[in-house]
């Protein structure tokens, strides 16, 4: 990998300076397209002739139509891969994949399930390599949401988020965000779904100002901004049993209203509506779940440009 390319797979790997660069250049970039068809190209085209090859081995609606749009508006074109359509899921090592993708693309997007096969795809490439997701952690939706934060409640830092529900991958990426950008987080969640020990463990030595519990309306109290996720992902099989233990975790609007007055709602999506949150909310005033879904493209454009040293 040359020494203008990065891959983007933590947002604990990447420096304060660049996050906030990258934040900014996607508010500007949004602000830029107001009004534009979406498959209009930007004006400077900063990304025409490049590749993006994205590998899904995970389903996706927003990741995948997301970084679509994202690389056609930067000038770029992308290439969709699934697991069945590559040699990779016959058998083929991820160092030989990696190697040849790194011959015909200038950068690879996988959403996949265990962050060791990110981890070597990346270690094998020689060209930029994203993490789309993967069971622990979620770094390119965290950046939509911090878009979108900051878009609706103004500078990050000092800011007070409240995680309600299952301490998941996104919470993992949430902790990687507070303890970059300094601002508070709170998490309820029940004892048998608190959040994944190293990511404590590092927020530990990264000074994060972590608050646990698990009482939702302590974490909710005054915040401004509060957050949940399904209940049940896509490799959860104890769905019954998720559904006990979370629903005193639901966000409703006696939550809400424990909450700071101008807080702001998010879900990355998709979402079960009276479940992890009531219709009342997530299609309420507060609900900002779809500029949160669109800021993908926006976010996505800036990880890309920073990628490929065009940020």
């Amino acid at each position: 990998m040359s020494d203008t390319t990065k891959s983007f797979l933590d947002i604990s790997t990447v420096s304060t300076d660049d996050l906030n660069a990258m934040l900014s250049g996607a508010l500007s970039a949004k602000h830029a397209r107001v009004g534009q068809p979406r498959g209009v190209p930007d004006g400077q085209r900063p990304l025409e002739g490049h590749l993006l090859a994205m590998i899904f081995e995970k389903p996706s609606t927003r990741t995948r139509v997301s970084f679509d749009v994202a690389i056609r508006q930067l000038g770029g074109e992308s290439i969709v891969l699934s697991a069945a359509d590559l040699q990779l899921g016959r058998g083929e090592s991820v160092a030989d994949t990696a190697r040849v993708l790194s011959r015909m693309v200038d950068a690879i997007m996988l959403r996949t399930h265990g962050e060791e096969k990110l981890h070597e795809l990346a270690s094998e490439a020689t060209v930029p390599v994203i993490n789309g997701l993967t069971d622990t952690s979620h770094p390119c939706q965290i950046m939509a949401d911090l878009l979108t934060l900051q878009e609706h409640k103004g500078a990050i830092a000092g800011k007070s988020v409240a995680w309600v529900g299952d301490g998941n991958n996104v919470l993992t990426s949430w902790i990687h965000a507070a303890g970059k950008l300094d601002f508070e987080l709170r998490v309820a969640t029940p004892p048998e779904l608190s959040p994944d020990p190293a990511a404590l463990q590092w927020a530990g030595l990264n000074g994060v100002e972590l608050h646990l519990t698990t009482d939702p309306q302590a974490a909710v109290a005054n915040a401004d901004c509060v957050i949940t996720d399904t209940w049940v992902s896509m490799n959860d099989a104890d769905a019954a049993n998720r559904h006990n233990l979370l629903m005193p975790y639901q966000v409703n609007d006696a939550l809400m209203a424990q909450a700071g007055k101008d807080a702001v709602f998010m879900h990355c999506l998709p979402a079960h509506r009276e479940e992890e949150v009531t219709g009342s909310v997530i299609d309420g005033p507060q609900s900002v779940v779809f500029d949160e879904a669109e800021n993908r493209i926006h976010s996505q454009k800036a990880i890309l440009r920073w990628c490929l040293g065009k940020l």
